[in-house]
């Protein structure tokens, strides 16, 4: 296993217990030896043998890139758009031949697609000595993160709201979740130096893991700005933190809505901040080419990267082969390039900006009109976080509440508008879904999470008609319920309870 490279610092004892337990697979070790000299004669795998393979080659056809905008071409031309050709062959010259595709390879991905993702991550990250480990998508990449770093007991750091598909992903672990507050710019570096210099060791050990999702982060639509990123990895300097940066939307940045053209210049990531090794960057295709491809993958350090091949190699091998073909041919010479990867990315980025600023004006004529909600403009991501003015329903005060419990009746009434909704013919993400699931003996200085979950997540990614029909919907139910007497649906447990 490699140690770590001596111009970083030794962040070896981050590693799980499960981590330093697990040992090599022998086969692929003897694999990666065999690959170090050219000509080799193997009677060492059960490798099918490539002859056999029924595939002769794999062509896709993909948008073209040469176009001003090429994402506003591909979506309007239909059929006629422009476009062109990937193909990788089981013997002709391509970036990826099929036969080399189609092998059982190592956990860290095909050399060639390594190579690929290594120069697309210089492109735009220009990381300090950094390996990239590819991964079946961005859940895979997290989950592997946590296995290599938790430990049963052990507390991680994240957004007080968070993607809740990867959270509950660690409990079983044992891992425990310990909310940092958020705001428009993002997790609020004051708040997590809160916590970090005031840990209380009777509740465990001090946290030494922070998963954030620092552009268009999932739910809240937020962005660390530049000076909180910079903040931030200080405190995880400080305080020996590892940074998990899971950037899905990073390519999905926006400029302010009053502006028409799409931003340029994307904020600096953690892994362009890292000069100790501390940062664990996962990104993916998901949002920028399609959520089927499942390949994504991690930059690390070396040491971090063997470890995480280590478990792939006895867990699920290696990525799947079309998607890495499809991959290494679109970025070779033959398929967009860097730059012109870069071009569709801008392209999406202006797509995307162009449809959140419809849904915030959409918004702002159906919806802000009845003065029970308020839309945050998103700088980056899919998603718009809408702040429902719960307070200022007849039922929202809890009265005879007592006790550290919660304070207001908004847990029950959000549920009741989620309902609404729903029998209006609208589905939305309640803000309960992305609450963390924390110890309840330690409440936020802010109060118990039930009392400020009146939000819904709502997307705009989807039609303009989607858009125009769900938030028509969301001010209808808006009036509606919140014109119900205050005695309907109200429950004496829901009063008196603590």
């Amino acid at each position: 296993m490699s140690s770590p490279s001596s111009s970083q610092v030794d962040l070896s004892h981050h590693l799980s217990a499960e981590a330093k337990l697990r040992r090599p697979n022998p086969m692929k070790e003897i694999w990666r030896l065999a690959r170090r000299k050219p000509n080799m004669v193997s009677l060492a795998n059960g490798d099918p043998h490539s002859s056999l393979y029924p595939i002769k080659s794999m062509q896709f056809e993909v948008a073209s890139v040469d176009e001003k905008d090429p994402v506003a071409s591909w979506r309007t031309a239909g059929p006629s758009a422009r476009s062109q050709r990937l193909i990788s062959t089981r013997d002709g010259p391509c970036a990826l031949p099929v036969k080399t595709a189609m092998q059982y390879t190592t956990g860290a991905g095909l050399p060639e697609t390594q190579c690929a993702l290594t120069e697309l991550t210089k492109f735009y990250h220009n990381p300090l000595d950094h390996t990239v480990t590819l991964t079946l998508g961005n859940a895979d990449a997290v989950i592997k993160c946590f296995r290599l770093l938790g430990n049963p007991g052990d507390h991680f750091l994240a957004d007080e709201f968070t993607f809740s598909a990867l959270a509950n992903a660690a409990l079983p672990q044992g891992i425990k979740w310990v909310p940092v507050r958020i705001d428009d710019g993002g997790l609020i570096p004051e708040e997590l130096e809160r916590i970090l210099s005031t840990w209380d060791e009777a509740r465990g050990p001090k946290p030494h893991v922070l998963y954030t999702v620092p552009c268009g982060q999932n739910p809240t639509g937020s962005t660390l700005t530049v000076e909180r990123r910079k903040r931030i990895y200080a405190l995880a300097q400080r305080h020996d933190l590892i940074i998990i940066e899971d950037d899905p939307y990073y390519f999905l940045q926006y400029s302010a809505p009053a502006s028409a053209a799409p931003a340029r210049t994307l904020a600096p990531s953690f892994l362009s901040l890292d000069v100790d090794g501390r940062v664990l960057r996962v990104d993916s295709f998901s949002k920028i080419i399609a959520p089927g491809m499942r390949l994504g993958w991690v930059t690390s350090s070396a040491f971090f990267h063997a470890h995480l091949v280590s478990y792939t190699d006895s867990s699920t091998q290696h990525p799947h082969a079309f998607g890495q073909v499809f991959v290494t041919e679109l970025l070779g010479p033959a398929g967009w390039t860097l730059p012109g990867f870069d071009a569709w990315v801008c392209g999406l980025r202006g797509e995307y900006q162009r449809r959140r600023d419809y849904f915030l004006a959409l918004f702002a004529r159906t919806v802000a009109p009845t003065g029970l909600a308020e839309a945050r403009a998103p700088a980056a991501g899919m998603f718009v976080w809408v702040r429902i003015h719960v307070e200022r329903h007849v039922r929202f005060r809890r009265e005879r509440a007592i006790g550290r419990g919660r304070r207001t009746n908004c847990k029950q009434l959000m549920e009741e508008l989620f309902e609404h909704c729903l029998d209006g013919g609208l589905v939305v993400m309640p803000g309960s879904v992305f609450v963390l699931s924390t110890d309840p003996e330690y409440d936020s200085p802010e109060g118990p999470i039930e009392d400020r979950m009146n939000y819904f997540r709502l997307t705009f990614a989807g039609t303009e008609e989607a858009m125009e029909q769900g938030l028509t919907i969301l001010g209808d139910a808006l009036r509606e319920f919140f014109a119900e007497p205050a005695s309907r649906h109200i429950k004496s447990e829901d009063v008196f309870d603590s």
